[in-house]
């Protein structure tokens, strides 16, 4: 039984489902970043939870950071990863430019187009939702920003709103984070952002770049930023002592509701688990009249 098909609450089914992934950090030949991480080990056991969900969601979307060097070969790998698995469930995969990405040759490698400085955007129309890839980068830096150029772009698009409404996709957050290195790399010129989107359709903005998951509101927007697959950020320290460790990953299950939006954080671990809720329960509970449901699921025993 497809449980997307089942209302056993208030809500109906989710109208829309993405899968947001960030920070891969590919590099040519699979050499240890940093000497540590096995990114594209890392990357595979995130595809395989993914394709686990035993869902088909719109859009597989990549928040930035593809790769750690903008190496060609890098971003071949990470395309011959990836593409397989999208078109087997049938989503669009979307590309964001991060701070570690080299703008031509994600152009000309993961997107087919011309080698070029131009910033790396795009309009993605997921059945009437709106899907606007921004890039954050700065060539040459790792502090993220909004060029003016690009900021009237995506005025104009906005001003004709989506019948679903619009989601943007970037990789510098435009939030505070409480380590100290990324608010030195932080997306800088926030204003312009918040004007450009104030009294629009966008219903949320998907970020990456923090290595952790997090969010927060802008503009009167929910941002949510996705964790990394290469390795995550251990916050379980004093923030200037903060770094990498290869535990945590984990990837966000978006679902887009007609009134609201949902941010699941999928953790990709092995671990054991319970088998009490399956498909047979669902089917159970779905033969059931709703008050039925809750005299089996909800009353509590008596003591």
């Amino acid at each position: 039984m497809d449980a997307a098909s089942v209302r056993f609450g208030a809500h109906e089914p989710a109208q829309r489902v993405i899968v947001h992934v960030s920070d891969t950090h590919f590099l040519d030949g699979n050499r240890p970043l940093g000497g540590t991480y096995d990114t594209a080990s890392n990357l595979q056991r995130t595809l395989a939870a993914i394709e686990n969900l035993a869902v088909r969601p719109d859009a597989l979307v990549f928040t930035g950071d593809l790769t750690d060097l903008g190496e060609p070969a890098a971003y071949a790998a990470l395309k011959a990863a990836v593409e397989p698995l999208a078109e087997r469930l049938g989503a669009q995969v979307v590309w964001v430019a991060g701070n570690h990405d080299e703008r031509p040759e994600l152009h000309r490698s993961l997107l087919g187009e011309a080698p070029t400085q131009a910033p790396v955007t795009g309009v993605h129309d997921l059945r009437g939702l709106r899907l606007i890839a921004l890039d954050t980068s700065v060539p040459g830096w790792h502090h993220g920003d909004l060029d003016d150029a690009q900021v009237e772009w995506l005025r104009e698009v906005l001003a004709e709103p989506a019948p679903h409404g619009t989601l943007l996709a970037m990789h510098h957050p435009p939030l505070p984070s409480h380590l100290p290195l990324f608010d030195i790399l932080e997306l800088r010129h926030q204003q312009a952002l918040a004007d450009a989107i104030r009294d629009t359709d966008v219903r949320g903005i998907l970020a990456g770049h923090l290595h952790y998951s997090t969010h927060g509101m802008f503009a009167g927007v929910e941002v949510s930023v996705a964790a990394a697959t290469c390795y995550t950020m251990n916050l379980a320290r004093p923030a200037v002592q903060v770094n990498g460790m290869d535990a945590g990953q984990s990837f966000h299950l978006v679902h887009v509701y007609d009134d609201t939006i949902t941010h699941a954080v999928v953790p990709v671990v092995d671990a054991p688990t319970g088998d009490f809720f399956n498909e047979e329960w669902v089917a159970r509970m779905a033969a059931l009249t709703p008050a039925q449901r809750l005299e089996a699921f909800s009353r509590k025993p008596p003591r």
